[in-house]
């Protein structure tokens, strides 16, 4: 079934995105039911002569020609095999594409979609398919932070509609769960075909829950809540894992324990997957056989526990694929057929496909699904390799991570081109701690409702496995060297499953000689070596040019702005400049791995073109009013990369690190445009800020009565320095600095005398890209910066 597998996961992920490469997908799905059913035809040849053949043959006499008949029996049977083998891994892929394709087209009646293309607001009601869930950077709405929900559509304007993915952002306060209708007014934005959300519902007015979840889901909501709620009482980052190790709820994880468990590769350990509904599953069904039910009876057993565990977790991706795959073995039990893991894997990604092919594109699904293929084939191998120096325990407990970690980091490189180090061994010390912490919470969830002292008790002994793998997390985190750069993208993930290959190779299979294992050593050192010197080599020397420590950066980007911020170990960028390469070489100079926050001031190339460089990296995107395609071509990459995306008009607020931000301009449902750049004020450690983007002075004017931002120590000065700019505004804000993102010789005369005298009758010191390229400037805590420049360095003291 790997092959059938395979050619399915390839079917699906190539017909969700047909419409994004201008294909059609019916055609797509056509041409693979046609060349199925030329197999078919073949094989009922095939299969027909072959009787035909055998008859024929006890009609004939033995003599001379018995050799010849059996080979061509072998060869007749070999045909068949292969194409009955070829016509199911054809059916498979067939019936994805089919699937994508009529989903496609569900999409494309959808009225949002019309709705979209019109910016108008409609009334919509949507079911929420998964429970809140918090922004990957903090944002709020008024007072409260910001959920992303997911949902499909119920109806339209009072019209019932077909049931299509969307997603909205909402206040943390709307009373929603799995199953919970929703009816509010909102416009709509298209999403990538290859997304699994076919719409994003942006600017919700007032929300109102319609609807609660039907009883067999409403159960599981007050049990989340109340384990959350009872963690939240123990203390320290154990308090925030042990809600992930029981029931996957990691929304009390902050950003420093969500860094430290990705960069020593422990955050699987967080994510429900084959694990916890092994232990559900054996569980119930050591439960019943205990209680004397029969085979059947147990299965039945066994399948209603799990699914009240999935209900209970919510069916992410890698539940989902655990889930199915159980399915499959308990099936197999039930008719007394042994099903291996190998082909329930593969069944249960078939069946998944099938049903939904946006999977294909999901990178949770993918690592849940690599690393059990990880396990199955490889783990076995690798422990009897390593036997043969080390005591078998020790050897199997090594086979695991190791057999997991290199089936998914080619997978891990598509999110994040490094490799980290420390992975294996982190994984070591921690996945002991692991099944404890989840079976004693999971239990300790259920006792709460029912004996709350003994639930919470069994909290507080899952806790003490909890904090050790948080403990390790951020040791491993903090060694020296535990992340080695990698080339990005597909070309990075290729070389990488090349070098896996030929290292396991080198490792389990010892039937090659002397020389080709030594070439194949050789390749395997410059499979490794080249892209790391590629990538970590020019890196290491940039970064040793200028200094470590700094809060913000003005990038060189040429005619346009890239600004970036840094507040406690979090990232917020400025608008991406006019070029992706410019902007990629000021983040690798600076070695910007990670963008927490990126704002989106309004939709001019040489604020937004930049983005390419960034699609991958970034958390949480921040922009104004939307502009049809030309903020669809911008958002839709960023979207499909992995970012949250979010409208914000003047009065939404939000965290980066320990600063706080909040949106100055502009006003709900104003016009696309310049005077629609989104100015944005930051208050921390460089004391307070405000970036204007391409605001005109008329707008300029109109901020300045309605928001009344007051003095601030940094300006990103509006429009690249034109003369379009508010005296009163800058006057008010009295900036001690003033950065300029602009290109040498531009052309328009930016910036412009007018605004250079402007901030000198000020004693506001323009840092410029084009005299100064890259500058850099670390706050000194009274209002002052340090400044270092390509090109000079010196301080910059606040105005008396």
């Amino acid at each position: 079934m790997l092959l059938p597998a395979c050619a399915t996961w390839a079917a699906a992920w190539a017909a969700v995105g047909a419409p994004d490469a201008g294909i059609d997908g019916w055609m797509t799905a056509a041409s693979l039911w046609a060349l199925a059913f030329i197999v078919a035809g073949l094989l009922c040849w095939a299969t027909l002569d072959r009787h035909g053949s055998a008859r024929r043959a006890l009609n004939t006499p033995l003599g001379d020609g018995r050799d010849t008949r059996t080979t061509s029996s072998r060869r007749r049977a070999l045909l068949v095999a292969v194409a009955a083998t070829t016509l199911v891994v054809l059916a498979c892929a067939a019936l994805a594409a089919t699937t994508a394709a009529a989903g496609l087209a569900e999409r494309a009646r959808s009225p949002l979609t019309e709705a979209a293309r019109a910016r108008s607001t409609v009334d919509v009601v949507i079911e929420a398919t998964t429970s809140p869930r918090p922004m990957r950077a903090a944002v709020w709405a008024a007072d409260e932070p910001m959920v992303r929900v997911d949902g499909v559509l119920v109806s339209v304007d009072g019209v019932a509609a077909a049931d299509v993915p969307v997603t909205v952002g909402l206040s943390a306060s709307t009373d929603v769960e799995w199953g919970t209708r929703l009816s509010f007014a909102a416009r709509a934005q298209s999403l990538p075909a290859g997304e699994s959300t076919a719409f994003r519902l942006v600017s919700p007015d007032r929300v109102d829950p319609v609807g609660g979840p039907p009883p067999w889901l409403a159960w599981a909501s007050g049990l989340r809540h109340g384990f959350a709620d009872a963690a939240a009482g123990l203390e320290g980052d154990g308090a925030a894992l042990v809600p992930g190790l029981a029931i996957g709820d990691t929304s009390a994880v902050d950003a420093d324990l969500d860094a430290a468990m990705k960069a020593s590769s422990l955050t699987h350990l967080t994510a429900v997957s084959g694990a916890n509904c092994a232990i559900v599953t054996a569980a119930a069904f050591g439960l019943a056989a205990a209680c004397g039910l029969g085979r059947r009876s147990r299965v039945v057993v066994a399948l209603v526990a799990l699914a009240g565990f999935v209900v209970l977790v919510t069916p992410q991706a890698s539940v989902i694929r655990a889930a199915a795959m159980a399915v499959v073995i308990l099936v197999g039990v039930a008719s007394s057929r042994r099903a291996g893991g190998t082909s329930a894997l593969s069944v249960a990604v078939v069946l998944l496909l099938v049903q939904n092919p946006w999977l294909a594109r999901d990178y949770g699904f993918a690592l849940s699904a690599a690393a059990t293929a990880g396990l199955l084939l490889l783990a076995a191998p690798l422990a009897r390799r390593f036997a043969e120096v080390m005591p078998v325990p020790l050897a199997i407990v090594l086979a695991v991570p190791v057999a997991a970690q290199v089936a998914c980091q080619p997978v891990l490189i598509l999110l994040d081109p490094a490799i980290a180090v420390y992975g294996v061994a982190a994984n070591l010390l921690a996945a002991p701690a692991a099944p404890v912490g989840t079976v004693v919470g999971m239990i300790g969830c259920l006792l709460l409702p029912i004996l709350p002292s003994v639930g919470f008790a069994l909290l507080q002994v899952a806790w003490v496995p909890a904090s050790w793998i948080a403990l390790v997390a951020h040791g491993a985190s903090g060694l020296p060297g535990g992340r080695l750069p990698w080339l990005s993208d597909a070309p990075g993930a290729c070389v990488l499953l090349v070098a896996t290959a030929v290292g396991l190779w080198l490792l389990l299979d010892r039937r090659g000689g002397r020389t080709l294992r030594r070439v194949a050593a050789v390749v395997l050192v410059l499979l490794v070596a080249v892209p790391i010197g590629l990538v970590a080599g020019p890196s290491v020397v940039a970064r040793a040019s200028h200094p470590g420590e700094w809060d913000v950066a003005n990038c060189d980007v040429g005619q346009g702005d890239a600004v970036l911020v840094r507040s406690e170990g979090s990232t917020a960028l400025f608008d991406t400049g006019p070029d992706p390469a410019a902007l990629g070489r000021c983040l690798e100079f600076l070695g910007v791995e990670r963008i927490d926050l990126l704002v989106l001031t309004h939709w001019d190339a040489d604020h937004v073109a930049g983005s390419g460089a960034v699609v991958g990296m970034v958390q949480t995107v921040v922009h104004g009013p939307l502009d049809d395609e030309r903020s669809s071509r911008v958002l839709d990459p960023l979207i499909a990369g992995g970012a949250d995306a979010v409208e914000v008009a003047s009065g939404r607020r939000g965290v980066l690190g320990d600063s706080r931000w909040s949106v100055l301009w502009p006003p709900a449902r104003t016009a696309p445009g310049n005077d629609a750049s989104v100015v944005l004020e930051l208050e921390g450690r460089i004391g307070r800020a405000v970036f204007l983007g391409d605001l005109g002075e008329e707008a300029q004017a109109r901020m300045l009565a309605d928001a009344a931002p007051g003095r601030v120590d940094l300006v990103k000065v509006a429009h690249h320095g034109s003369a379009d700019q508010s005296e009163r505004l800058y006057e008010a804000l009295s900036a001690t600095v003033g950065v300029i993102g602009v290109g040498a010789d531009n052309g328009y005369g930016h910036p412009t005398d007018r605004l250079l005298e402007l901030l000198d009758r000020l004693g506001t010191v323009p840092v410029r890209s084009d005299r100064s390229g890259t500058s850099l400037l670390t706050a000194t805590g009274d209002g002052g910066f340090r400044l270092w420049t390509e090109r000079s360095a010196g301080d910059v003291a606040p105005r008396p």
